[in-house]
């Protein structure tokens, strides 16, 4: 093969770099992008969630409502544990990779569970599976409605709230399955708490 058709090989192939480059890497993407910010707008820019104008969170992202000690705060309504780094780290989405008669596990649900009952002034038989046990990314913001009915009562009395005010609060927030078959009924634990903010005696 000689000089010149090795240049010309050469040069077909950075120019085929160069067109796919343009359309695939910036044109599609343009396009993508610009179909997302049309139809869903919310989702495109992940989903944030503002209050007064100012980004608080994503509502794809969950976060925990605690004091710098990491003690639950009573007067907001708690999220599930999180095993992603220190807690809803969005850099270290994880799970805790134990089985369930792993001893560590049994230990921590127990504790837990016992913690939300005293917490809540509930039996602990009534505590949810998923108030004490992390989800597979560790970075589910929703609850089960059980789970969020359950604190009802002692948000209610800590920001002496009527409690029907603040069940009819939870239960507006309930979201339905997926296509009302997939999965099971959540409720956003961000989007539930500004609300909650929100909400006057």
């Amino acid at each position: 093969m000689n000089t010149r058709t090795l240049a010309r090989q050469y040069w077909v192939a950075i120019r085929a770099m160069i067109v796919f480059t343009i359309v695939l890497g910036v044109a599609y993407t343009a396009v993508i992008t610009g179909v997302g910010q049309l139809v869903a707008p919310a989702q495109a820019g992940g989903s944030v969630v503002k209050v007064d104008g100012d980004v608080v969170g994503s509502a794809l992202i969950g976060q925990s409502f605690t004091d710098k000690k990491g003690n639950a705060l009573p007067e907001w309504f708690q999220s599930r544990p999180s095993a992603a780094g220190d807690g809803y780290d969005a850099t270290a989405s994880s799970f805790s990779n134990y089985g369930p008669e792993n001893d560590d596990l049994i230990a921590a649900v127990k504790e837990r569970k016992a913690a939300i009952a005293t917490e809540n002034d509930v039996p602990a038989s009534s505590v949810p599976a998923d108030a004490v046990t992390a989800s597979g990314s560790g970075l589910d913001p929703h609850i089960s409605p059980a789970y969020a009915l359950l604190q009802v009562d002692r948000i209610a009395a800590v920001r002496d709230l009527p409690v029907t005010k603040v069940r009819a609060l939870v239960e507006s927030m309930i979201q339905d399955r997926d296509a009302g078959y997939l999965g099971e009924k959540t409720v956003n634990v961000l989007r539930l708490n500004v609300a909650l903010a929100g909400l006057k005696g």
